[in-house]
């Protein structure tokens, strides 16, 4: 077999469940707080679960695998069962980049015990690859949902913390999101891509750094 082909298949085995749950926490995230806000929509429309395929976005589930970091099919929510709308919206908003981020967290701790006590082998090998990739992909899925560009999580916080007037104006450009999405995409893969992995990179190192001292003064070996 052709080592690319090799590779490509190797990192697709540990990639594709490792995006999968990171999709499946961030949209349940955005489900379950607005439901706990007032909105029965979400749960009828089964979108408070884990299960992959009420979330998936074809194009954005590539561009976590391949780039690691990508979207989900948004979360529809109904706001007129919010007591404090902006408020709840903001939380609701934020919600998918918390849960990614905690989900983060919790991964690395992991990462680092089956690293540091885990008994070398085979299975350590694979759990240990596993948790990385979980780490990273929940990280980029995190960061790049907080930037402030429809349709993104960042941009419903910001409308949510910027005066009404402000956010009406903002609102109006919203029905360009697609297309402000694909030039953010374009920039990314041409001038911004380097940022956003190395804001990556940086708080994958800083969460391996805070676990691994709980067991060793090591270092891990670096995400890829």
């Amino acid at each position: 077999m052709d080592g690319n082909l090799r590779n490509f298949l190797y990192q697709l085995l540990f990639s594709l469940p490792a995006t999968l749950l990171a999709i499946s926490v961030h949209e349940s995230a955005h489900a379950l707080v607005s439901y706990l806000c007032g909105d029965t929509q979400v749960k009828a429309d089964g979108r408070i679960s884990l299960n992959p395929f009420h979330h998936l976005d074809l194009v954005g589930t590539l561009c976590l695998i391949f780039f690691h970091f990508g979207w989900a099919k948004p979360v529809v929510v109904n706001t007129s069962g919010y007591k404090h709308k902006r408020l709840d919206f903001l939380l609701v908003a934020l919600a998918g980049p918390v849960s990614n981020f905690l989900l983060a967290a919790l991964s690395a701790f992991f990462e680092c015990l089956v690293y540091y006590r885990m008994t070398p082998g085979i299975p350590k090998a694979i759990l240990f690859q596993l948790l990385m990739c979980l780490t990273v992909i929940d990280i980029g899925l995190g960061v790049f949902n907080l930037i402030p560009i429809p349709p993104l999580d960042g941009s419903n916080a910001l409308l949510c913390l910027l005066p009404r007037s402000a956010a009406g104006k903002i609102s109006r450009y919203r029905r360009y999101s697609p297309l402000l999405l694909v030039i953010l995409l374009i920039v990314l893969s041409y001038a911004g891509g380097d940022f956003l992995a190395a804001a990556n990179a940086f708080l994958y190192n800083r969460l391996i750094g805070l676990f691994s001292g709980l067991f060793s003064t090591g270092a891990l070996p670096a995400a890829v």
